[in-house]
């Protein structure tokens, strides 16, 4: 089915919702994306977009566009959370992957605004303050009612509408996620309130019982990151958007460096969320109706991967539609090549948590020697554990 004047309806302008709009529309599709929130807004934070994901904004021709605003990473460092003593030094500028597209700490909003630009100059349409209060998929169209009391039909429907989808939820049995005893505060510092001046690329991840926090810089600079966890038994709500008072993340971090607990005394706003994992959704697709990105498969934040998978299922998605003669055919050859890689990606991000939170001293401080030996002895083989993932390119698949 070639998607050459197709009409297809994206529910939600995120940056899978967005990518899959520009990558339909380049190939021709009138493509409308319907967003639940009244406009284009200054949400989230900062977010990693790693070769992977370049790798297919290049493809877009958006590289140069996507470099432009956000800071290339020099190096990710693991550091202690009391004396701040380098652990492990991975050097970024060295590492190739496979992938020669950069791995870049972009603010969302601004990567949000670039995508739409560029959705906008294709001549997506996009349509904001639509929420949607269901999705019915029938034989050969799904029905979108509205909370201000229209509906609309589509026969071609991708639902990039979130953790929450109500597309996954039309499509696959309810399954309650999981709480995983972490909850997680984000926020951002202006860089001039403190005494650093020409800001590194470096993402500083902190490690200490139970806990971890991670730093890097935004806009050239100009702001500083943070994303601090803490395992704990009560639970928060899931989904960054919820307000807490920064009283509470300086109390949990309160006996680490004092460095770090001036960068965080510095929080004025900050955003509280629960960390739940998810499974990867059974089913993908039904009828004229199909999913990606946390629809599909969300994800703990701990690989940087969420925003990076669902640009890559954006490309795959428009490729299989715009390749097959059957809709149904393109939408299982999208779900074959996507599923058995975001569910090792799901799996080991949801690894990675145990190694920033180590709680025995004694355990702590064997397993930050081993990384530091490593770091020094074989370091060619600590940047490639992660080969599998940055150096792919679904652009180049097939």
């Amino acid at each position: 089915m070639a998607v050459k004047d197709k009409s297809i309806t994206i529910l939600g302008a995120g940056i899978g919702g967005l990518t899959a709009a520009i990558a339909l529309a380049r190939r021709g599709a009138r493509v409308t994306v319907l967003e639940q929130a009244p406009e284009l807004t200054e949400v989230g934070a900062g977010l990693q977009i790693t070769p992977n994901g370049t790798a297919v904004l290049e493809a877009l021709d958006l590289g140069q566009r996507v470099r432009r605003i956000g800071m290339e990473l020099e190096a990710v460092e693991l550091r202690d959370y009391k004396r701040e003593d380098l652990v492990l030094r991975l050097n970024m500028t060295n590492a190739t992957h496979g992938n020669s597209n950069p791995y870049l700490l972009l603010h969302r909003a601004d990567l949000i605004e670039m995508l739409a630009g560029s959705a906008k100059r294709h001549g997506v349409s996009l349509m904001f303050g639509k929420k949607v209060s269901g999705v019915a998929i029938g034989f050969d169209q799904a029905t979108l009612p509205l909370e201000d009391g229209t509906q609309r039909m589509s026969k071609i429907l991708i639902g990039a509408d979130g953790v929450r989808s109500l597309t996954r939820q039309s499509l696959n049995l309810k399954e309650p996620p999981k709480f995983t005893g972490q909850i997680a505060w984000r926020a951002t510092v202006e860089a001039r309130y403190l005494p650093i001046y020409d800001m590194p690329a470096v993402a500083s991840v902190y490690m200490g019982p139970g806990r971890h926090l991670v730093t890097y810089p935004l806009r050239g600079g100009k702001l500083i990151n943070i994303v601090a966890v803490e395992a704990r038994d009560s639970w928060a709500a899931e989904g960054w958007h919820h307000i807490d008072d920064p009283e509470n993340l300086r109390a949990a971090f309160s006996d680490w460096s004092p460095d770090l607990k001036r960068l965080l005394s510095l929080c004025e706003n900050v955003h509280l969320w629960g960390l739940f994992a998810h499974p990867v959704a059974d089913t993908w697709y039904q009828g004229g109706t199909a999913i990606l990105g946390d629809a599909a498969h969300p994800t703990l934040p701990f690989l940087a991967q969420g925003a990076n998978m669902a640009i890559e299922d954006a490309w795959v998605l428009a490729e299989e539609m715009d390749r097959h003669d059957d809709l149904i055919d393109a939408y299982g050859a999208y779900q074959k090549r996507r599923q058995k890689r975001v569910t090792k990606i799901v799996a080991a991000a949801t690894g990675n948590a145990a190694i920033y939170h180590l709680a025995g001293k004694p355990v702590r401080g064997i397993a930050h020697q081993a990384m530091r030996f490593a770091g020094k002895v074989m370091p060619d083989r600590m940047l490639g554990r992660y080969d599998w993932l940055y150096g792919h390119d679904v652009t180049k698949e097939g």
